[in-house]
Formats: C-alpha cells, sequence, structure tokens
C-alpha cells in the first residue's frame, strides 16, 4: 500500500523532490509558450512573419497621407493652368464621398476575393484616379480622378484593420496603430514642404505622377505579402447592396452640401436628411442576409456597437481643428499659411506620440484610456474656445496638443474595443467598420462644424468680431460630442468588464482568421 501510495504522487509532488528537474521543466515551459503569451514590445513588430505585412500597410498610409497633403498644397497652382476655381471643394468632396462607399463595402469585397487581393484592387484604383489627375486638362477630370481616388483610398483604409486583425495577435494591435499614426505625423511634417517644391518648380503633375507610382509598387507588393485566401467560413460570394449603397450616397451627398450651404435652414434640413439615409440604411442593414456593418452597430448593448459609438463622436469632435482652426490663426492672430498649417501639425504629432506612450499598457488600463481621451479632448477643445479669440497664442498650442493627445491615447484601444469583440460572422466588417465610422463622422462633423460657424457669424470676408463668436462657440459645440465620447466609454468599458468576467478563458488572440499566416499565400 505504501508503494502505491509513493507511486500514485502527483506531478507536483514528485518534482518538490527533484528541485533541479523542477526547474528544467519550468524552463522548457517558458520556452515553448508561445509569443501570444509575451510581449517582446516594439521589437516584436519587427518579426519576419509580420513585418512584411507592417511594411504594406506603412506604405498604404503614407501614399494616402501624402497625396491629401500633395493635392492640398498644389490645388492653387492646378486652379491657376487648366482653371475651374469655382470648384475648388469639388476634388475633396468627391474624394471624401467615393471614400465612405468604397470603405462601407470593404468588408464585402475582402470576403469576395481575400484581403490581399483587396489591397491590391484598392492600390490599382487609387493608382489610375492619380493617373488620370496627372493627366487632366481640365477641373472636370481633376474631379473625376480624385473621384477614383477615394474609392481606392476608402478601401486600402477600411481593409488595413481586417488586416491587422486577421494577421497581428490582439496584444499588438495597439502598437500596430500606433506605427501607423507615427506615419500620418510624418507625412504632415513633409507632405506641404513636398508638395511646396512641386508647385514652386511648375511641376504640380510631377506630384500626382509620383504617388501613382508609389500606388503600383504596393499593388504588386500587396498581392506578393498579405493573404490571398479568403477568410476561413466564406466561401460565398456576398451580393453588393445597392439599396443601401444608394442611401449611403444620398447621406454623403447631403453632408457635402450642407458643409458648403450658406443658408442655416438649409443646412439644418440637410444635415437631418443625411441623418435619416444613415439610420435608414442601419436600420435595412440589420434586416439583410449580406450585411455591410455589424449586426449590432450602434447598439448600446454590445461593446462593438459602443466602440462603434466612441470612434464617431471622437471623429466628429476633431473636425474643428482640421477646417477652422487655421482660419482663427491667420484671421485672428496673424499667422501666414505654412505657420498656421504647421501649428494645428501640432495634433498630429501629439497623437502620435500618445498613441506610442500608451501601446503596450494591458489589463484595465486600456478601459480607463478610452474614457481619459475624451476627457482631455474636451478640456482641450474648452480651453481652445477661451484661448482662440483674444490669445494669448502661448494658450492656443497646449490646448492643440490635448485634443490631439486625447484621441491619440483612446483610439487604437477603441478600435481594438470593436474588433475583439464583434460576433461570429462580422469579424471582418466589424474591422473595416472603423474607418467607415471615421470618415462618416468627419463628414458628418464638417457639415456640423459648418452650421455653427454660420450662427456665430463666420465669415472669410466679415471683420474680426464674428470670426472671433465662431472661434469661441465651435469648439464649445464639439466639446458635447468628446463628453458624449467620454459617457460612451465609460459605458464600453462596463460591457468589457462584464464580458471579461462571464467568460473564463479568452480564446487566443493570434489565430489568424484567414487560417494561414500573414507572409504566406
Amino acid at each position: 500500500m505504501a508503494l502505491g501510495r509513493k507511486d500514485k504522487k502527483s506531478p507536483l509532488q514528485s518534482q518538490t523532490l527533484h528541485p533541479r528537474l523542477t526547474f528544467a521543466r519550468l524552463t522548457l515551459i517558458n520556452a515553448e509558450q508561445s509569443t501570444d503569451e509575451r510581449d517582446l514590445g516594439w521589437l516584436g513588430l519587427l518579426t519576419p512573419e509580420w513585418m512584411p505585412s507592417l511594411a504594406v500597410l506603412l506604405g498604404g498610409v503614407l501614399m494616402h497621407s501624402m497625396n491629401v497633403l500633395l493635392v492640398a498644397t498644389v490645388l492653387p497652382s492646378i486652379v491657376a493652368e487648366v482653371g475651374g476655381a469655382a470648384l475648388m471643394s469639388w476634388p475633396s468632396t468627391a474624394y471624401l464621398a467615393c471614400s465612405i462607399v468604397a470603405a462601407t463595402c470593404a468588408g464585402l469585397v475582402t470576403a469576395a476575393i481575400g484581403p490581399g487581393r483587396a489591397f491590391a484592387v484598392g492600390a490599382v484604383v487609387f493608382c489610375l484616379g492619380t493617373l488620370l489627375c496627372a493627366f487632366a486638362p481640365a477641373m472636370g477630370q481633376i474631379i473625376a480622378g480624385r473621384f477614383l481616388q477615394g474609392g481606392g483610398g476608402g478601401l486600402l483604409s477600411a481593409v488595413a484593420y481586417v488586416v491587422v486583425r486577421g494577421t497581428f495577435p490582439e496584444r499588438v494591435w495597439p502598437r500596430v496603430f500606433a506605427s501607423l499614426a507615427s506615419v500620418w505625423s510624418i507625412s504632415v511634417l513633409f507632405g506641404p514642404l513636398v508638395g511646396g517644391a512641386f508647385a514652386n518648380s511648375g511641376k504640380w503633375r510631377g506630384a500626382f505622377f509620383a504617388i501613382a507610382a508609389l500606388a503600383g509598387a504596393l499593388a504588386l507588393i500587396a498581392l506578393w505579402v498579405l493573404p490571398r485566401h479568403r477568410p476561413a467560413g466564406r466561401r460565398a460570394r456576398p451580393r453588393v447592396p445597392s439599396g443601401r449603397g444608394a442611401l449611403i450616397v444620398v447621406a454623403i451627398a447631403a453632408m457635402s452640401l450642407a458643409a458648403v450651404a450658406s443658408v442655416a435652414a438649409i443646412k439644418i434640413c440637410l444635415i437631418l436628411a443625411a441623418v435619416s439615409a444613415l439610420v435608414s440604411t442601419l436600420r435595412l442593414d440589420r434586416r439583410a442576409t449580406t450585411r455591410v456593418m455589424p449586426g449590432d452597430a450602434f447598439s448600446v448593448y454590445s461593446p462593438t456597437g459602443v466602440g462603434l459609438w466612441v470612434a464617431l463622436l471622437m471623429s466628429i469632435a476633431f473636425v474643428p481643428l482640421q477646417i477652422f482652426v487655421p482660419v482663427f490663426l491667420q484671421r485672428l492672430h496673424g499667422f501666414d499659411p505654412l505657420t498656421a498649417g504647421y501649428t494645428v501639425a501640432a495634433a498630429s504629432m501629439a497623437w502620435t506620440a500618445a498613441a506610442i506612450a500608451v501601446a503596450g499598457l494591458s489589463n484595465r488600463w486600456p478601459d480607463r484610456m478610452i474614457i481619459a481621451g475624451p476627457v482631455v479632448m474636451g478640456t482641450g477643445l474648452l480651453g481652445l474656445a477661451i484661448a482662440m479669440p483674444r490669445g494669448p497664442v502661448l494658450a492656443i498650442v497646449p490646448m492643440i496638443i490635448l485634443i490631439g493627445g486625447g484621441i491619440g491615447v483612446c483610439w487604437a484601444f477603441t478600435a481594438q474595443r470593436i474588433m475583439r469583440s464583434a460576433r461570429s460572422g462580422d469579424e471582418e466588417i466589424a474591422a473595416s467598420s472603423v474607418a467607415t465610422v471615421q470618415q462618416t463622422g468627419l463628414a458628418l462633423g464638417a457639415a456640423l462644424a459648418g452650421l455653427v460657424a454660420n450662427a456665430a457669424g463666420f465669415s472669410v470676408t466679415s471683420d474680426t468680431t464674428g470670426i472671433a463668436r465662431a472661434a469661441f462657440f465651435v469648439p464649445v459645440s464639439f466639446s458635447s460630442a468628446a463628453a458624449a465620447a467620454g459617457i460612451m466609454g465609460v459605458r464600453l468599458a462596463v460591457l468589457a468588464r462584464r464580458a471579461h468576467s462571464s467568460s473564463p478563458r479568452e480564446s487566443s488572440p493570434s489565430a489568424s482568421v484567414f487560417g494561414r499566416s500573414s507572409t504566406g499565400n
């Protein structure tokens, strides 16, 4: 009996008799741990498995961001050569309109042809649109080229989120998003200088040729590097939702017209029409068999739905900084255009710095950052409303930094929550919806900002009194969007905590939804 009891000792009991064996076993166990259970830090992104995919994503962001800044810089030179001064706002409107539609359909495209091919298609469409701009003899062709560019750019930005979800383990998603944000900051610093060099030399078409070359190279590399197979479990080719697509087009057109309308009543009607079209789209989408948004999109009872609310509201709150602050700095404080642009660029730098600083946080810190981000952003908007009308200028720059830093500390974690909590079958659509909601928020925010500014008496030809009033009321009104985002952030933290407590062990976050490694074909 004594011998039998000795034979039935547990492994842990027997290991206590052999310290060296215990140490050796623990060493082997630690060595066999998957990379999902260890945080390799920033160097983990440089592994041969992930580096090619990351390089393609960074190239896509670089192409998109440089294109935005280059076009803004060379647009006066374009107008001087081909005419169309009355249509100067249309290239940007065309780009935004098509980009939202393309981003909305990105999940379906990825499900049909795979992420690698979808990314390559976006790059090819972008390249064709860029070449059309490069050879354009009149403003009409510029607008058409920008429309194509928007389709390619919207597809690229949305598919990028799908690639991140399917290629990288969840623990490194914040670092990947921080890396992508850093490319934007680089473009903000050097894009206007590069565009200015092309414009000053009278070779504005060369800017488009350079972007087209980058797009073509990116398409070829994406086919080689990114996964080309469709996600596991997706075999049927989905149908194009033409009815919902038409409603999205109506919403975009209404928002774009509202942004340029001069009569407040017309602005209000157009904004209401846009919101009604978007709500109708969501209702139809939830009843459809082939959806373009997650089934729980904007539901306050699911982490994915609440996360989309946070993304939408934060995007709306960020709009005044992009549209009106450069004008306020020039008209109220005597900044020249380049200095005003680089002052506003401090927000992009702060976004990147904040995203990098918090990317390694874990446990409950991501939830805290999702709450803190809107609070910091709202504080920056309120401070901007106080400092912008009368100064001092030294008080304005910290407020701009707060706005960028606020969205920087929470954006990656918000996207992480949206993608992690997606329902089964909605994984790719949920990932691509982040870009869709962001661009929709920017468009809706532009329309609302114009409405508030006009109501406050803003006009580029008016005296500084009306501009000063708008400089106060625009940031103050948009701080409410940041406050609402903070409330949704609290709700998201509560839902995430409930979900975590209800599941004793989360599934491995490294499993690729594409069923293969990031570099395989």
